[in-house]
């Protein structure tokens, strides 16, 4: 075995993880929204959710992304712990699809793959062409990559060292533990698989032993889901412990049905998959990630509920606090699951959490600008600083994941949800506007008529509710108040220049002082405007569809 042998086997490594990599980003690149909506909305029972994990899977070749967004959508809120527990067991069966793939040895197509994705991303002018280019290019260069390992490795056949170093591996739990740690350390029990199909259709490996190094490789694979489980509140880590438990059990009852049958079981494999080792690896990969869910499937609750032993939830209502704590992310940040595929709906999460704070305090100042509750005032300015903090924060985050691998769908959505920042950070700044004016109230003991205060009443009724259903449209992505929406910014507009009005009125009747004058005409110009801000909010991101949908079809006709 040589230095240019291993620069070959290590080269084609490195093409074969690159053209997997290229393959799956290019997928959820392409459909990464569609098929997070499916995985979001169709696992509403464990078995439904099972094919969706499958499916979802199978498409974008890796369980680690499933498991990852899976994970995410806990961390957020947008799926319980048994609704996790569907997708996670499909992702186990998704995952051989590439092992199957690799075992029919494609190669001598790679080639053809190559200069048709090629050719199409260098002459198409079409971005959905140039997507699916991508992904054909990433399909040769994993069968290019897979190639050139496979011939370096029909050269070990010639190497009586690594012969014996083979040979020597039979002991059972050694492979366990060696299939679990290369595939922790690639995170991708695909891969594993793979380069394991490809030694025993060389004939360097045992068949026995794959089979045990197979079962490693479930354990190991789980280790993407547990690494973003530690940075996720206490719900994410439960739903990666779902992952490695399920996976722990399931091998421990494969391993010891190998110990008692490994001969009858290696004979079944065999009747279905012919004298050709790969195939035999490839289905042993499939047949005991189907085995383990359908055994494991009706136990899901148990094992959800064992999560709950394993991380108490003694602490759950310190988290639930964090809608309220200062100067800290709940959905996104450093310290929270970060996965492109669904970073614009963490982004929206918090933005939802971030308009109820300006809404709130909108309210508070309100109250404390008729009650002339000092605390209030105070308070208003401390929330006022947590929404400076939360807008600096949001934005920064936009900004990082505009320069990550998202999908096309989402991409199209990060300039609104600039501007939706800018709006809500506009409310909150009404809110503080309103707390200087119940200071002034205070300080040069200004008098509001009843009648003054009703109006401000009834017109501040009028903004929470198109607060309420904008922050609603917006973060649910529904059109139900569309036109509550609309008609209340025009009511609202027709209120404002009412009660100017009425203003007026009275200031010509000298039934109230300029001084609460001035404040009552800030105020009611204030709410107005926050309306506005309201508004822009519910029709954010359907603008920015719209616009989308404008210079696509202005392409077209050029």
């Amino acid at each position: 075995m040589n230095i240019t042998m291993i620069l070959a086997m290590i080269g084609g490594l490195g093409l074969f993880l690159y053209g997997m990599r290229l393959m799956g980003d290019s997928i959820e690149r392409a459909a990464g929204a569609k098929l997070r909506n499916i995985l979001e909305t169709l696992t509403r029972n464990r078995v439904q959710g099972m094919f969706v994990g499958l499916f979802f899977t199978a498409v974008i070749q890796s369980s680690s992304a499933c498991t990852v967004m899976v994970v995410s959508f806990v961390n957020s809120g947008l799926m319980t712990l048994y609704q996790a527990a569907g997708p996670i067991l499909g992702a186990n069966i998704g995952t051989t699809v590439t092992s199957q793939l690799v075992s029919f040895n494609l190669s001598k197509a790679a080639p053809v793959f190559l200069i048709i994705g090629v050719l199409v991303s260098m002459f198409s002018k079409n971005a959905t062409y140039r997507k699916i280019a991508d992904i054909i290019t990433g399909f040769g260069v994993l069968f290019l990559g897979l190639s050139q390992m496979s011939s370096s490795m029909s050269v070990l056949k010639d190497s009586e060292a690594v012969l014996n170093v083979f040979s020597s591996l039979t002991n059972p739990f050694l492979g366990i533990l060696l299939g679990a740690a290369l595939t922790a350390l690639i995170q991708s029990s695909s891969v594993t698989v793979s380069i394991l199909l490809l030694l025993a259709n060389q004939g360097l490996i045992a068949l026995p032993i794959s089979m045990f190094i197979i079962l490693g490789c479930n354990i190991g694979a789980c280790m993407s889901a547990v690494l973003a489980g530690i940075a996720g509140n206490r719900d994410a880590k439960r739903a990666a412990l779902i992952h490695l438990i399920f996976n722990i059990i399931g091998t421990i009852i494969v391993a010891a049905i190998l110990f008692v049958l490994m001969p009858q079981v290696l004979s079944m494999l065999t009747a279905i998959s012919g004298s050709n080792p790969g195939r035999i690896i490839a289905n042993a990969h499939t047949v005991f990630k189907i085995f383990q869910v359908a055994l494991l499937l009706p136990f899901t609750d148990k094992i959800v509920d064992m999560t709950y032993v394993l991380v108490p939830k003694d602490k759950d209502h310190e988290e639930k606090v964090g809608y309220r704590s200062q100067f800290q992310l709940q959905y996104i940040g450093a310290k929270v699951i970060f996965s492109p595929a669904t970073a614009v709906v963490d982004a929206i999460k918090e933005l939802d959490r971030m308009a109820n704070l300006a809404s709130e305090n909108l309210n508070r100042a309100m109250n404390a600008l008729i009650t002339l509750d000092e605390e209030d005032i105070a308070e208003v300015y401390e929330v006022e600083k947590n929404i400076d903090f939360l807008n600096h924060a949001i934005t920064n985050y936009l900004v990082k994941i505009n320069q990550t691998n998202m999908p096309v769908d989402d991409l199209k959505q990060i300039g609104a949800l600039f501007h939706v920042v800018n709006d809500i950070e506009r409310i909150g700044d009404h809110a503080e506007n309103v707390a200087d004016m119940a200071k002034e109230r205070l300080e040069k003991n200004v008098v509001f008529s009843k009648e003054a205060q009703r109006e401000m009443g009834d017109l501040l009724d009028m903004v929470n509710t198109i607060v309420r259903f904008s922050i609603e449209m917006f973060s649910k992505d529904s059109d139900e108040h569309m036109e509550d929406v609309m008609n209340l910014e025009d009511a609202i507009d027709e209120k404002e220049r009412e009660l100017q009005n009425n203003h007026i009125a009275r200031l010509e009747k000298n039934e109230c002082s300029p001084e609460a004058g001035m404040i009552y005409s800030d105020v009611v110009s204030g709410l107005e405007r926050v309306a506005d801000h309201a508004t822009n909010i519910a029709f954010a991101i359907r603008d920015s569809e719209r616009q989308d949908l404008t210079a696509r079809q202005v392409s077209y006709k050029i």
